[in-house]
């Protein structure tokens, strides 16, 4: 796993598009992510939510485009194991986020913090640790022209 942080001057280029930055998405455009509190059954489940900022064709790679999203994790929340469609990068904007690439050690990604996924890799684990505060990273993902499902589930 690759972490890093970076200055507030580069998330700025980051978002207007100078440099791709991916991450962690949903199952679709405005599907909540299922996950897991780690509570009783019987409690209400909690989901991290997903909002998609754009989907733009890259003129400059065919049959790619890059897609930018925004997702809130929950207190608690625990996602299952996934892959995703093409490359990502997260970008954590508030809060704590552990995440775990394959079977590469958990990393602990605070505000700045950022992780990358090449085309392919199971995202074995990613969690809010906290029990009181929300996370939420920023993800945009570098995938096949359908701004499609960004996300694919184990179990699917």
């Amino acid at each position: 796993m690759i972490g890093r942080s970076f200055h507030p001057a580069a998330l700025a280029m980051l978002a207007s598009g100078i440099i791709v930055i991916a991450g962690f998405a949903a199952l679709s455009r405005h599907d909540p992510i299922a996950m897991s509190t780690g509570a009783e059954e019987s409690a209400a489940p909690s989901r991290a939510r997903e909002q998609v900022i754009s989907c733009e064709k890259l003129p400059h790679v065919p049959g790619k485009s890059i897609t930018t999203t925004l997702v809130d994790f929950p207190p608690g929340v625990v996602v299952p194991s996934h892959r995703h469609a093409g490359s990502v990068t997260a970008y954590v904007l508030k809060g704590t986020l552990q995440s775990q690439l394959n079977s590469d050690p958990i990393g602990t990604f605070g505000p700045g913090g950022s992780w990358f996924e090449p085309p392919g890799t199971l995202h074995t684990y990613v969690a809010n640790p906290s029990p009181t505060e929300p996370a939420q990273i920023m993800a945009i993902f570098v995938a096949d022209s359908d701004c499609g499902k960004l996300t694919i589930f184990e179990n699917e």
